[in-house]
């Protein structure tokens, strides 16, 4: 999967989710328990009770999207269980996204621009 830019919002639902949702269900969602628009662009995430799957489901611009990945070995990391939604970077999201521990990701220094070519 090609990952998002540094850009991109996205949100992790911090509570797991009935994962028999479709990606209408999870977008309803994310307008109800997360206070969000579904179709701004962001990517959101979403947990089963079991720690080994994870939903995305995000708008690209023609269409909802949804994204299912389920581990073969191992288990996603999550935030505490808390209600809500929390933010994370999208290299956050891309060590999340393949397994990895997202919390020992540092968010990059943010650059200072040029004020002149050269």
């Amino acid at each position: 999967m090609i990952g998002p830019s540094g850009a991109v919002k996205v949100m992790v639902a911090t509570r797991p989710v009935d994962f028999r949702k479709g990606a209408e269900g999870l977008a309803a969602l994310v307008k109800a328990e997360m206070g969000a628009d579904p179709f701004s662009g962001a990517i959101y995430v979403f947990r089963a009770r079991r720690a080994d799957r994870i939903k995305l489901v995000f708008w690209d611009g023609s269409g909802v999207c949804l994204v299912s990945k389920r581990l073969e070995d191992g288990e996603f990391h999550w935030p505490k269980m808390q209600d809500g939604a929390m933010r994370l970077t999208a290299a956050q999201f891309s060590a999340l996204f393949e397994g990895l521990n997202w919390k020992r990701v540092q968010a990059p220094i943010e650059a200072r621009v040029p004020e002149k070519a050269g």
